[in-house]
């Protein structure tokens, strides 16, 4: 069964990929940038890849909290003002609010039109 959703997961997985990608491609100095770079962006590329086969709600909430942290950790790790800290602040804000668009949309029932004849 297909889900109007799939893109967000399809985005969400590029930008997992992006993530743990980025140490190489930026440079990034070796510490906890990188490990979280690495550890955070493994996790939602396989979460996201798990959201296309086989759907469940719980992984959009691990999504949501991976982007949160993802957006958080700059400042929780002490690498703020670096290349590593805009990356983290944009894949961060991505994620999360991808995987909040996709809760409220599972949450969210239209209202029903009725045709009065």
């Amino acid at each position: 069964m297909d889900r109007k959703e799939e893109v967000l997961d399809i985005f969400n997985l590029v930008l997992g990929t992006f993530l743990f990608l980025a140490p190489w491609f930026f440079e990034f100095d070796t510490g906890a940038m990188t490990w979280n770079a690495w550890v955070c962006g493994a996790i939602i590329t396989l979460v996201s890849l798990g959201a296309l086969t086989a759907f469940t709600e719980w992984e959009e909430w691990v999504n949501l909290a991976l982007g949160v942290w993802v957006l958080a950790s700059p400042w929780v790790l002490g690498f703020e003002a670096t290349t590593a800290m805009h990356i983290h602040l944009m894949v961060g804000g991505i994620v999360a609010m991808l995987a909040a668009i996709e809760l409220w949309s599972l949450h969210h029932t239209p209202p029903h039109a009725t045709v009065s004849h």
